[in-house]
């Protein structure tokens, strides 16, 4: 094996990934917009099975069985871990799949050729975990068997339970199955505990996941074997990049470490060790926000939803750089990075760059004023005690909340009266409202591959109807920003600056059911996404020139691109009535509907 030059950028590193998998037989397809379609399983689009869901269910992709893709995603649940080197809210998700095609056997093998032979890392630089078993579901050794024809040691193999080597189900049924993870060792962060993969330490850092759905979880708990066995594999372009450029950390690679340095130059700062945490959280953040406000489907800081993680990014980030000591508005800059570093490989960042200025100028503007209540707020709560005594840890929790005062910012507020803060109480009320958070999150996976029903189907197919009905009303000026099914309702997010009148809202509903009542019968076709678009379809924000897709047609209410799944005719929605309109953002209406 020849030693491989240590120069590589994101660009050559996503095309290498692409055109490997491509001489395999797999086809690119695009990155899907961060905020999934018709999925109430999560608020962002976290891997690159998302968009692939009904596909992996069984539905034919088309095009074909074997597919690449370089997906952004948006992950918060290790929020608490971004600014060490690894870890990230935004990132870039290399990805392969097969419905129905290879399995294990050919996965692991091409995993393993393109980290050693393609890119140059030593076998013996690798560790690896199979799934050890768990009551009636066996040990993986099927891809114990695979490692160990490649050459693995016994050492460099490691077992895991339903933890750490077990992927879903999404629900509390469905598709799921054992993982193979692979790690690099980067032979430092030894803990002296009998190191392995499971270990935070940073010995081992984890760089690919391939995930093998062979099951399907049944209501009473049982496993049983799925018809189509799929395999979904992810590694991070960031983390694979700073390994093969044998960097510290992921923020020196040449997508990340210019943010840095113009974070530098904004601030008059060098990043130090004691600064590298906070540079490190603004770097990713910023990163974060301008992807998710760059998207096409504009979402707007708010209290709810995506736009609530937003905010709460947003903030992050302002108060970060006050605590630096910055009283400027410097967000618009640092966003400018972000795009300039981007935009050739994701244009819609460029496109949407007023609309990015524009909210992160409002944002901070009322931020600032939220600041300003909070330090009178704090000022009397803080004037009640006496010289000596403590700031109970709850109202110090309370001021984070409400006004997202740090605990070193209102330590700091406190000293000035010769007050402590109690700051175990702090983090013991942080700890509660982090695992509530986590708790809501996993709640929302009620549907995502678990709730692929009948009547999602026949929802799925009325926002079709909803939105074919807005455009009849409103003109082709509507424009859809996001929609969420459950097996229960329907809510459709659309660009609309006023209240909906109530005669609007009837012609809307009557449009609808006028469609359903004519029993059409849904018709699908394939075709490349140029011809999709030039035909009058509707939904093709991420789609790239060659991809073929798949248009659904109503006739006479409805064409767009989508992947389904969808009822074969509207008779069987049998009716459809709007429970509520209400604003979801600035220049965002709602609607939440049912059928039946």
């Amino acid at each position: 094996m020849q030693a491989k030059s240590l120069t590589m950028q994101a660009s050559e590193m996503r095309k290498t990934y692409v055109k490997f998998f491509e001489e395999r037989g797999h086809k690119m397809i695009a990155s899907a917009s961060l905020i999934p379609d018709n999925d109430p399983s999560v608020l962002f689009t976290t891997a690159g099975m998302h968009p692939l869901v009904p596909y992996l269910l069984g539905e034919l992709h088309p095009m074909g069985k074997r597919l690449v893709s370089v997906q952004k995603c948006i992950r918060t649940d290790d929020i608490d871990e971004v600014g060490d080197g690894f870890h990230h809210t935004f990132f870039e998700m290399l990805g392969n799949w097969s419905l129905g095609d290879y399995f294990k056997d050919e996965s692991i093998k091409m995993s393993y050729d393109f980290l050693t032979e393609v890119i140059g890392i030593p076998s013996e630089k690798l560790a690896v975990t199979i799934f050890e078993g768990y009551k009636q579901i066996p040990r993986d050794d099927e891809a114990y068997d695979c490692w160990k024809r490649l050459g693995f040691r016994d050492d460099q193999i490691y077992s895991f339970g339903m933890k750490e080597n077990w992927w879903g189900p999404a629900g509390e049924t469905g598709p799921c199955g054992p993982d193979t993870e692979i790690f690099y060792d980067t032979g430092t962060g030894f803990c002296g505990r009998g190191c392995s993969p499971a270990c935070s330490c940073g010995k081992f850092v984890e760089i690919w996941n391939n995930v093998f759905m062979q099951y399907n979880k049944l209501s009473d708990g049982s496993f049983i074997m799925l018809g189509q066995k799929n395999v979904d594999t992810g590694m991070s372009l960031e983390r694979i990049l700073a390994i093969y450029n044998r960097m510290g950390s992921n923020y020196e690679i040449d997508i990340l470490s210019p943010i840095i340095e113009k974070l530098e130059n904004l601030t008059d700062t060098a990043c130090s060790i004691e600064n590298q945490r906070q540079f490190r959280i603004i770097t990713d953040h910023m990163r974060a926000i301008t992807f998710i406000l760059g998207d096409y489907k504009r979402i707007n800081p708010s209290n709810n939803g995506q736009g609530y993680i937003l905010r709460r990014l947003i903030r992050r980030v302002i108060r970060l750089l006050k605590m630096m000591g910055l009283t400027e508005n410097i967000l618009p800059q640092i966003a400018e990075a972000v795009i300039s570093i981007n935009a050739l490989v994701y244009p819609e960042l460029s496109e949407n760059q007023c609309f990015i200025h524009d909210q992160l100028d409002k944002e901070y503007a009322l931020f600032n004023k939220t600041l300003d209540n909070g330090l009178k707020v704090a000022g009397k709560i803080i004037s009640m005690l006496k010289s000596g005594e403590h700031l109970d840890g709850g109202e110090a929790f309370w001021l984070f909340d409400t006004y997202g005062f740090p605990l070193e910012f209102t330590e700091e507020l406190a000293k000035e009266s010769g007050i402590s803060v109690d700051a175990e109480s702090f983090k013991d009320h942080l700890l509660k409202h982090q695992e509530l958070s986590r708790s809501n999150a996993q709640g929302l996976f009620k549907g995502g591959l678990a709730d692929h029903s009948v009547n999602t189907a026949r929802l799925h197919t009325a926002t079709h109807l909803l939105n074919g009905a807005l455009h009849r009303v409103f003109g082709e000026g509507i424009k859809q920003m996001g929609s969420n099914i459950n097996a229960e309702r329907l809510r459709f997010d659309f660009a609309f600056d006023r209240k909906m009148t109530v005669e609007e809202l009837d012609m809307v509903s009557e449009t609808v059911n006028n469609a359903i009542a004519a029993q059409i019968t849904v018709t699908c076709v394939e075709m490349p996404a140029e011809d999709a678009v030039a035909s009058g379809a509707i939904g093709v924000y991420e789609r790239k020139n060659g991809e073929i897709v798949k248009v659904y047609t109503i006739e006479g209410y409805s064409k767009e691109i989508c992947g389904g799944p969808h009822a074969k005719n509207t008779g069987e929605l049998k009716a459809f009535k709007i429970l509520k309109e209400e604003s979801s953002s600035a220049g965002v209406r709602r609607i939440k509907a049912v059928i039946g």
